[in-house]
């Protein structure tokens, strides 16, 4: 797998780099996101620490909104695991509330008395902070639904199971709660591990990203 990681490393770096604020009209509608993080390098170059995409239509941009604007943990699990990391390095008690999924109605009712709603700000502002000044992402269009899951599913599991390309010792990440989280260099759980990018599929990818 390292030499298709490698590949799809200098691929993506070769692509215009977006960080908080970005224009939204320079953002394709359906697509893929493919985040970076400062001080983290990997095949000699930036290292990809999670690729993402959105499954409602022309949700692209709203979707890295949730990541990098919405305080709202809950409608970003990416912002959740940030939350998670910081917490947990600081060995703050608040980890436990911050797990809480507030989503539902039922939810709110029978959690919303036990839960430190100025605190909770608080660790929002912070997740946003580190989120807006350590992270930028390229992205590239797939306006295919299933197409978007499956070339986010093999690329997740190409870099997962690369053995060359590993997170520094000072990386966040590997405060996690989330033993995949620390064991991956990702911040991402699922599609780990899995089937990763054939050569076929490379030659796909690669015509992707020359369409953009």
């Amino acid at each position: 797998m390292s030499k298709n990681c490698n590949t799809i490393h200098q691929w993506f770096n070769g692509m215009k780099k977006y960080c908080f604020p970005f224009n939204e009209n320079e953002i394709p509608k359906n697509g893929i996101y493919v985040l970076f993080e400062k001080k983290e390098f990997g095949h000699l170059t930036d290292r990809i620490v999670r690729i993402g995409t959105h499954t409602g239509n022309n949700q692209l941009c709203s979707r890295l909104y949730q990541h990098f604007v919405n305080e709202n943990k809950d409608r970003s699990i990416f912002r959740k695991n940030i939350g998670r990391a910081l917490l947990n390095k600081n060995e703050d008690p608040f980890l436990k509330q911050w797990e809480i999924d507030l989503t539902t109605k039922n939810a709110k009712k029978l959690y919303s008395h036990s839960i430190d709603f100025v605190k909770q700000k608080k660790v929002e502002e912070m997740v946003t902070k580190y989120i807006q000044n350590n992270f930028s992402f390229a992205v590239f269009q797939v306006d295919n639904k299933e197409r978007r899951l499956k070339i986010e599913s093999k690329i997740i599991s190409t870099i997962s199971l690369c053995d060359e390309c590993k997170p520094s010792k000072n990386w966040l990440g590997l405060f996690s709660p989330k033993e995949k989280i620390r064991r991956s260099g990702l911040w991402v759980v699922n599609e780990l591990w899995k089937t990763p990018l054939s050569d076929n599929d490379m030659i796909e990818l690669q015509r992707m990203l020359l369409m953009k």
